[in-house]
């Protein structure tokens, strides 16, 4: 029998702290709606006291409630009576907006995908359900039995997460840019679940370039944390050579570069031995696609959605990634004793080098900032042709954090700190409790 595993995840319930929406008319009401408000024990009971009434009588009746924060999880529903059986019929939409969880499947962007969040089920009398495994700030219940009534003790949030301490802190003159550090913690943290995910709702995978700014939070915040060794793991035992990580040979790019700075934060040699193996392998795999020109034999230039359809700046990319990732692994290389392996990532490295002429970012932002940071450009005049050019238009969340740092290394912190309050502020200022990628 093999062994069981062990979650280590909390289960934490969480009241809703307002009422959104319910529907108000004679033939769908609710009824002592603020009664789902209040604190309850958790426990069904045969006392029926203040409940909140869904009644049906020609239409059909819901309510939509706000627990004020994203989660991941699901709710737990606890009810007394319900209609004419011991069984009621209930839609349940989870949504990480209020428009998404009031919207039909295909309005607005609202699916089903990967996680499901728009679901018809049955709830007993005196039961106390738990339902739904996604990511949400918002639920909404609608009664679908007619004619029918359903009364409701409690609706609590479920939020799975592991508890983990913040190691590190962020506080500065500006009450903006400290509710920017917060909610980019936060928006890490509910993502390292049992792996580190890309998104609680979706694609919920490991993607390994995501993986990249995910795991410079994590350093920051919450230090060696297990979930990113793990992840790094699967993602290398799902993948052998001379296959790439998620299908992009960019992806692989990512790993190695996280298994740098991943060394150079914890210094954790034993760690960077397991790697040794897939580690060079892949090193010299990457160092084979650049011919004597420097021009590399990538076939799937995808790094990032912002730049479909531009190729002139995912050939920028692809190439300044793996420049970096020849030079990270090198680096490691190194480190592990393989003079022959670093030898052939430098060289690699260095081909790339001698197309920095030849090199374009098609207009990408994006591109114009790992060509920077690659040295494969001047970050002063590329922060002052592109990056600093209508603040934060054309700025990509997976690739922002690249951009910030190319505007960095050509001077302009102010523009740096001017396009976060924009970008991550403005999602703040749209409501936001966790950042959208």
């Amino acid at each position: 029998m093999e062994h069981p595993i062990r979650d280590d995840r909390v289960r934490t319930y969480l009241l809703p702290v307002r009422v959104l929406w319910k529907t108000d008319a004679a033939t769908a009401q609710v009824e002592n709606d603020t009664a789902l408000l209040q604190e309850h024990s958790g426990q069904i009971s045969l006392n029926t006291g203040t409940a909140c009434i869904l009644r049906n009588q020609g239409g059909r009746s819901g309510i939509l409630l706000d627990f004020g924060q994203e989660l991941q999880g699901g709710v737990q529903i606890l009810t007394w009576r319900c209609g004419q059986t011991h069984n009621a019929r209930v839609r349940i939409r989870f949504g990480e907006s209020a428009m998404e969880a009031m919207s039909e499947i295909g309005e607005k962007g609202s699916t089903n995908d990967h996680a499901i969040r728009d679901f018809t089920t049955e709830i007993s009398f005196l039961g106390m359900a738990e339902i739904g495994n996604t990511g949400f700030r918002f639920v909404r219940l609608d009664l679908l039995d007619e004619p029918g009534f359903l009364e409701i003790k409690s609706v609590r949030a479920i939020r799975l997460q592991a508890e983990r301490p913040y190691i590190g802190s962020f506080c500065c003159s500006d009450p903006l840019l400290d509710r920017i550090w917060q909610t980019g913690a936060y928006t890490a943290e509910l993502n390292m679940q049992n792996y580190l995910w890309d998104g609680i709702k979706r694609d919920r995978l490991v993607w390994i370039g995501d993986m990249y700014p995910e795991t410079s939070a994590i350093r920051s915040v919450f230090g060696d944390d297990a979930v990113v060794r793990r992840s790094l793991d699967f993602i290398r035992d799902e993948t052998p050579l001379p296959g790439w990580m998620n299908g992009l040979p960019s992806y692989s790019m990512w790993w190695i570069l996280i298994h740098r700075d991943w060394y150079w934060q914890n210094g954790d040699l034993g760690y960077l031995r397991q790697q040794r193996s897939y580690l060079l392998n892949l090193l010299r795999q990457l160092a084979s696609l650049v011919d004597a020109a420097g021009q590399a034999a990538i076939e799937n230039q995808f790094t990032d959605w912002s730049t479909v359809g531009n190729p002139a700046a995912q050939e920028g990319i692809i190439h300044s990634i793996l420049l970096l990732a020849l030079a990270a692994g090198a680096e490691l290389a190194e480190i592990l004793a393989d003079g022959e392996t670093e030898g052939a990532a430098r060289q690699a490295a260095a081909r790339i080098q001698l197309r920095a002429q030849r090199m374009d970012h098609g207009g990408s932002k994006q591109a114009a900032a790992l060509l920077a940071l690659a040295s494969l450009a001047d970050p002063a005049a590329v922060n002052r042709d592109i990056l600093s050019v209508g603040g934060a238009q054309g700025l990509s969340a997976f690739l922002g954090y690249f951009v910030l740092e190319a505007r960095a290394k050509g001077g302009d912190i102010r523009g740096c700190l001017d396009m976060i309050r924009e970008f991550w502020g403005g999602m703040l200022q749209m409501g936001a409790t966790s950042f959208w990628e």
